[in-house]
């Protein structure tokens, strides 16, 4: 058993040393980068002064580190000072049944992980988004987020908890299946779901019916023969100057939603360029692929699930009851830990698939445009506006980048304007030191 618990202990903490070394790598990557490319950095960026972008690199990377250390020794001690087994012990004497008792279980843990988020959340929110001028929020509307997305969370915990753990007590020979088939069934619910009943428990969504920018997003929509009548604004402006844009849904319930600050920093035609390679993931059926590919994954997560709950070992090395007895929402939980760093450790692979869905999206925005000078100053203004620093460590980039790095974007973009007889390429490679 010690050698179980050796591995168990080097999986967690190894992989979480692996990161903090990443991230500190890719800082100090990064600051070399801007040294190197300042001119490109002025010109480009129209940011003179990178000192404010490394700062902002240094403070959130140090925050997210530090949150995810603490939450890890939480873990660690939760398992080792024996509170795991103690939860466990207060869930079984209620004398409730599977289901009730995994419900009650999962609940516990949604609030736990909630409370012990919130002063990470808070410094996260109030000295680093305000040091650097993106925080809009006051107190009293963080604290309203808090309290309405944990009523939602454990709403939503409670019913998939109920369900998950029917379909354990219900086919405990093949419940991985069933619950997968649950998880499906989620994905593709949540994509009409979150738009038209989450989302607006946090934000306003204002319909654009006419006018200027209405006029800007069905042309897109007509260069590109895309049909979609709902268009909204989101007042993401009340909390943070941070800008983005989404489409969301299905069939009749397909929406596209503008951040309020993207449409005030961006022109016309580079906000055009960021809908058109949005509505590419549409035109190119990421979004199903993706939906595949998650589906994929989560059937291969709950198979590896269902070998380590169905074991005794995870139980005996918490003092948890095995055999016929055994919490089977305790060794969910616990088998969840042990997949969560295989994850991330195998992220490339899934990052892969993304990273060449944003290269076409970018290839047909530009095809939509005509041009690609609205893509490239799109996307140059985001990483200004945002304070992105656009050229990651290498290894950095494999393991954390869903989207390709900035400069790289519009170098492609660059030679696609080329090969239609336009634009020239000044962007400068980004490479390892």
């Amino acid at each position: 058993m010690l050698a179980v618990h050796v591995a168990f202990l080097a999986l967690l903490v190894g992989t979480e040393a692996f990161f903090t070394w990443l991230a500190a790598l890719n800082v100090r990557y990064g600051a070399r980068a801007v040294e190197r490319e300042a001119e490109w950095f002025d010109d480009r960026l129209d940011v003179d002064d990178t000192d404010e972008l490394l700062g902002y690199q240094r403070a959130t990377t140090g925050a997210s580190q530090l949150e995810a250390w603490v939450g890890l020794a939480l873990v660690l001690v939760v398992l080792y000072a024996g509170l795991l087994a103690d939860a466990v012990a207060a869930v079984e004497s209620l004398g409730f049944g599977t289901v009730p008792s995994g419900v009650v279980f999962f609940l516990g843990v949604v609030v736990a992980l909630q409370v012990s988020a919130l002063p990470f959340d808070f410094f996260d929110t109030f000295v680093v988004e305000e040091i650097f001028g993106f925080n809009e929020g006051s107190p009293g509307l963080w604290l309203r987020d808090k309290v309405v997305g944990l009523a939602v969370a454990l709403g939503f915990t409670a019913a998939i908890a109920a369900a998950v753990m029917w379909v354990v007590q219900s086919f405990p020979g093949l419940w991985w299946l069933g619950a997968w088939a649950l998880f499906v069934a989620l994905s593709l619910s949540m994509m009409v779901i979150y738009p038209r009943v989450i989302a607006p428990l946090f934000n306003d969504f204002e319909p654009v019916e006419d006018g200027a920018l209405h006029d800007a997003v069905t042309d897109v929509f007509d260069r590109a023969g895309f049909e979609c009548s709902q268009i909204y604004v989101m007042d993401a402006s009340r909390r943070s100057g941070h800008s983005n844009a989404y489409f969301v849904g299905f069939g009749a319930t397909k929406r596209v939603v503008l951040f309020d600050t993207l449409v005030e920093q961006m022109e016309t035609e580079e906000l055009q360029g960021v809908l058109a390679h949005e509505l590419a993931h549409w035109k190119k059926a990421h979004i199903w692929k993706r939906v595949g590919a998650s589906a994929l994954q989560m059937g291969v997560l709950l198979f590896v699930a269902y070998q380590l709950v169905t074991g005794p070992w995870l139980y005996d090395m918490f003092g948890l009851a095995t055999g016929a007895g055994k919490p089977v929402y305790a060794g969910l939980l616990l088998a969840a830990l042990v997949l969560q760093p295989l994850s991330r450790l195998t992220s490339p692979l899934e990052n892969r698939l993304s990273l060449a869905h944003e290269r076409e999206a970018d290839a047909f925005a530009v095809e939509v445009m005509g041009d690609g000078e609205p893509m490239v100053g799109a996307l140059t203004r985001l990483a200004s506006e945002n304070l992105s620093n656009p050229f990651p460590h290498p290894l950095y980039e494999t393991f954390h980048y869903t989207h390709p790095p900035i400069p790289e974007r519009v170098r492609a973009i660059r030679r696609q304007s080329e090969s239609a007889g336009d634009g020239t390429d000044d962007t400068p490679a980004a490479n390892a030191d």
